[in-house]
């Protein structure tokens, strides 16, 4: 990893450090839950997303007060330089809200409008998944290692997961082809959010399948699993995922066998 990366990486770290100080404090409490789209699908937020994006946000600030950052919960924030960092304070809120431990806080660094660094931090399991370059590696209670996709290349020896399959398109073909999927596969998994990714880059699961992705959701994803060896692109087979729909996978082979099934009509 070329040495500028390797900084920035320990920032990211510090980054996600500020957050946990904002969400672990009110992690398990009682809390307001706003519905961010009014009457129409649930989407909610509290205020320790709120909280930890600010932190965060006056963090980087701080340090590099000439970079862009983009987040979830508040404007964009244009930077005159090359970087902008990518920021989702809680991702998996309705994991938070329930009290379930799998939620994490993404971070991305951005160069040139591509990611190329990548954070996925677990506070409550004390698991921060980290990726760039060719090189990726998870840090639990201190301790570092490097981590390794599986490598699996069969779609019967794989572990799948998505987060909830309710959550694919109204007209049906997604949902048809995450079924087919999910027959295909030896095991499915839900509910883990951005989790099941971190997991894919240590080799625990072998493929995840989502759509409706915002770009601070999939910003820190594809620089994590690629640098573990791992393949993440959209459902067509292409490297554009500004459809949100994604598919992360531990070889090439998996994510074409995926593609494959998923775009059968």
């Amino acid at each position: 990893m070329k040495t500028d990366l390797v900084d920035f990486a320990t920032f990211a770290r510090d980054i996600a450090s500020c957050a946990r100080r904002e969400t672990l404090s009110r992690f398990n409490r009682d809390m307001d839950v706003e519905n961010k789209s009014g009457h129409a699908l649930f989407d909610p937020v509290t205020e320790a997303d709120r909280a930890a994006e600010q932190a965060m946000r006056a963090f980087i600030g701080e340090r590099f007060h000439d970079h862009g950052i983009i987040g979830e919960e508040y404007p964009d924030k244009l930077g005159t330089a090359r970087h902008i960092w990518s920021l989702d304070p809680i991702d998996g809120t309705r994991s938070f809200i329930c009290g379930l431990p799998n939620w994490t806080t993404l971070i991305a660094l951005l160069e040139d409008g591509d990611p190329v660094l990548g954070l996925v931090d677990a506070p409550v399991l004390d698991e921060i998944y980290v990726g760039s370059g060719n090189e990726a590696w998870m840090v639990r209670s201190g301790g570092q290692v490097a981590i390794r996709t599986s490598q699996c290349c069969a779609l019967s020896e794989a572990r799948l997961s998505t987060t909830d399959p309710f959550l694919f398109g109204d007209d049906g073909h997604e949902s048809c082809g995450f079924e087919r999927l999910r027959r295909a596969a030896r095991v499915t998994r839900y509910g883990h959010d951005a989790y099941a990714y971190a997991r894919l880059a240590a080799g625990t699961i072998d493929l995840v399948v989502e759509s409706g992705l915002k770009p601070h959701d999939y910003n820190p994803l594809g620089p994590l699993v690629r640098a573990a060896g791992g393949q993440v692109g959209n459902w067509s087979g292409g490297t554009d995922l500004a459809s949100g729909a994604i598919v992360a996978a531990a070889s090439r082979e998996l994510y074409d066998a995926a593609v494959e099934l998923l775009a059968v009509e």
